[in-house]
């Protein structure tokens, strides 16, 4: 296009698709990185690209060699340093509403079982960490932990969960209608706003909730509090008259 002499580059409906979709990803990326370590090492690799700039601009020929080689391992150097943070990204790509729209979740026959669990741990003041398994599996982490591959029941989480039976320390896994494993062992969150306010047992159930999208149920030692984690996101202080209804509502998302 040509405007008084001036050649302009035209506008297409694709390049605004194309210009929305980039934007989306970058938000996307921000909102996943809010809070968390990554956030402050972004700031680290923006003054670094700056640098950069700097160099090539200005043809400082020591730091464009550097940065120049730099580059071709920077790729992997980044995959990295930002693991948790890209699988936590690919985890919640698979069960975001756009694929989910496709899969039809029904309350689980476990939801009975584990609220049972959970209240009865509560009454008993037994610490207890109860990792429900949604679309996302959780392999990995059952095999840091002594597989059971036992029915599911009430009675068996809460004697698991007896102080000082070998079993006791860690958290359980249920898979379907089945225990998978007790005694494993999560990933601790790595979110500042919760690592100097909880323990070790709570970090671990809003750890896992980061890195997929399982449901976790945290019962306190100390006050037989019943908390729900779900998205790195915690609910605490939920009654034992409501924790059923709460629990189903999270398992329904």
């Amino acid at each position: 296009m040509e405007f008084f002499g001036i050649d302009f580059l035209s506008f297409r409906l694709n390049d605004l698709i194309d210009i929305a979709i980039v934007s989306f990803i970058f938000y996307k990326l921000l909102a996943l990185m809010k809070g968390t370590r990554a956030a402050q090492m972004v700031t680290g690799l923006v003054l670094i690209f700056i640098i950069a700039f700097v160099s090539f601009w200005f043809q400082l020929q020591g730091l464009s060699w550097l940065f120049s080689n730099l580059a071709t391992v920077g790729f992997i150097v980044l995959v990295v340093v930002f693991q948790p943070e890209l699988r936590s990204m690919l985890a919640q790509m698979g069960h975001s509403r756009i694929f989910q729209y496709f899969i039809r979740v029904e309350e689980r026959k476990s939801l009975k079982e584990v609220a049972r669990a959970a209240i009865r741990l509560s009454e008993l003041r037994y610490g207890g960490l109860i990792v429900i398994e949604k679309g996302v599996g959780l392999k990995n982490f059952i095999e840091t932990g002594k597989k059971l591959n036992a029915e599911l029941s009430a009675e068996m989480i809460t004697t698991l969960f007896t102080p000082y039976t070998p079993l006791h320390d860690g958290a359980i896994i249920v898979a379907g209608e089945m225990i998978s494993a007790a005694a494993c062992t999560l990933p601790l969150t790595q979110n500042p706003r919760y690592r100097k306010l909880y323990g070790m047992r709570h970090k671990a159930g809003i750890g896992i909730t980061e890195v997929s999208d399982a449901v976790a149920v945290v019962v306190s030692e100390e006050t037989g509090e019943i908390s729900i984690t779900y998205k790195g996101y915690m609910e605490k202080g939920i009654s034992r008259d409501d924790f059923r209804h709460r629990l189903a509502e999270y398992l329904k998302r």
